[in-house]
């Protein structure tokens, strides 16, 4: 239930909001990313515990501040969609902490800010309508209306008083010749009025963090945490006893585990021990086929375990279901690390970028969560559990990950690997190379050095994109904005190395 709006505390945080929608479009709009996201998310933890006197404990406040902070420090690495994201989930939970409307457990404290981020555009204006409400009851229309009088008579006339000045006074008119309005009306774009609608909402939904209030239909707390089903629901009929029974899973994981050998001992096969395929298939083909079905089967299995082995089923009692799942779910890791070595393979031959990099990172959660689902089962852990562990893993991968420059790492893997670099099979893809951006530059370097069978055209296509990036990226680093660690390690590597040099490259006379 939302608290009564206080007069005092509302002023407040509409100060702070409208001091936050300022410094953002200070630091921000039309201004180049950097260290100035960083800081407004230091901005905004302030104006949190500023704000925020809050029933939460003096340990627990600073606790979920250090929290944000940490959730900050990808944005100093690196700008990208993920650091934003991470920093947002940080803001959000410690808003929500900090008031007062947080839990501890991992898969309630994600529902709630989804919930608050989702309901976030809709906070400012609904809570506009509730302070003109309340001001109705309180009979303080009136006296707004008259603080507003009591200015209306000295802005008007001490205007009219100033242009009848600058009429008089040459150095007034003066001072009034230099206001351009049209430089005032710069500032009202469209695409800045909506910059500071979707700050203040934003920021006004963090400073009166919110919970709405969802339709039955859509809540999902019930089956995330493993809950029991109200009392009045109907018992399972005869022919879904039969085909969803004990004695169904149990001839359902036989079979399955019997499939599933059959196709690790193939993958062993092939895969691990080397043995040659059949005529007209080569190891990429196999591994290109192979390597993201096989998630979608684990994943699908995942979800059978879920639903089979319910907390407190007979199923989960049944020590042969048991010992099943166990082996099924063990051969589906082996099918997840068998699914990596494919898509190795096939990077072998056709190179590696961003989705194949994506795909790796997804095949461990995967392998990751298949490892938590077996241990739900031996723990006799709720759903509840298993989400809140499965949520954990992935939040620390994709913390780690936004300190991980993976543009560079693609880059020095496809030159190290290429046909120039090697005489390997793998040709370079250069527009793939150029799109990674400037952090390809020392892999340009690379190949520019070490690649004597690169043809001198290449090269110097390289060598233009180069220079054209490294001077681009140079004149944005003069903007303080645009500072983060990842940038000022390329700066110091173009200050070390401002040119490559080009043993085996002859350029063309005049």
């Amino acid at each position: 239930m939302n608290r009564p709006l206080s007069t005092s505390a509302l002023s407040v945080k509409a100060s702070a909001t409208l001091l936050l929608t300022g410094a953002a479009d200070f630091l921000l709009f039309g201004q180049p990313q950097g260290v100035s996201l960083s800081i407004f998310g230091c901005l905004l933890v302030a104006a949190l515990a500023a704000t925020h006197p809050g029933p939460a404990a003096a340990h627990a406040r600073l606790a979920w501040i250090a929290m944000a902070v940490a959730t900050l420090l990808p944005l100093v690495e690196n700008i990208s969609t993920m650091s934003i994201s991470i920093a947002l989930f940080g803001l959000s939970a410690c808003a929500l902490s900090i008031s007062g409307r947080l839990r501890r457990n991992p898969a309630d404290i994600a529902r709630r800010v989804i919930a608050l981020l989702v309901a976030s555009p809709l906070r400012l204006p609904r809570d506009i309508i509730r302070s003109r409400n309340v001001a109705a009851k309180m009979h303080s229309t009136g006296a707004g209306l008259a603080g507003i009088a009591i200015w209306t008579l000295p802005v008007v006339l001490g205007a009219v008083f100033f242009i009848l000045f600058g009429v008089a006074n040459p150095v007034i008119d003066y001072w009034i010749s230099l206001i351009d309005l049209r430089v005032v009306f710069r500032f009202f774009d469209i695409w800045r009025i909506a910059f500071w609608l979707a700050v203040l909402a934003l920021t006004w939904a963090l400073l009166r963090p919110r919970l709405p209030k969802w339709p039955s239909w859509l809540s999902f707390t019930a089956a995330a945490t493993g809950a029991r089903p109200q009392s009045g629901k109907k018992a399972p009929t005869a022919l879904a006893h039969l085909i969803f029974g004990k004695a169904a899973i149990l001839r359902a994981l036989l079979v399955f585990n019997v499939l599933f050998a059959v196709q690790t001992i193939l993958d062993g096969s092939y895969l691990w021990a080397g043995a040659a395929l059949p005529n007209g298939l080569t190891y990429a083909s196999y591994a290109h086929r192979g390597a993201y079905p096989l998630i979608v089967t684990a994943l699908l299995a995942a979800i059978f375990v879920l639903i089979a082995m319910r907390p407190g089923s007979e199923m989960s009692a049944d020590r042969r279901i048991r010992g099943l799942v166990y082996a099924w779910i063990a051969q589906n890791v082996m099918l997840v690390i068998s699914s990596i070595l494919r898509l190795d393979l096939y990077i072998g031959v056709y190179s590696l970028t961003y989705w194949r990099v994506a795909a790796f990172i997804w095949m461990g959660l995967v392998a990751a969560g298949l490892i938590l689902i077996m241990a739900r089962i031996a723990l006799r852990q709720t759903n509840g559990w298993l989400l809140s562990a499965n949520l954990l893993a992935l939040s620390a991968v994709l913390y780690a990950c936004c300190f991980i420059n993976f543009a560079a790492i693609i880059a020095d893997y496809n030159v190290k690997h290429s046909r120039e670099m090697n005489g390997g099979e793998l040709a370079l893809d250069l527009w793939y190379l150029h799109s990674l951006g400037q952090a390809a530059i020392p892999a340009f370097d690379l190949l520019l050095e070490n690649a004597p069978d690169a043809d001198t055209t290449m090269k110097q296509a390289i060598r233009a994109k180069r220079a054209s990036q490294a001077s681009e990226f140079l004149a944005r680093q003069r903007n303080w904005r645009a500072w983060t660690f990842r940038n000022w390690r390329l700066a110091r590597y173009l200050d070390s190395h401002p040119e490559p040099a080009w043993p085996s490259m002859r350029l063309p006379g005049p």
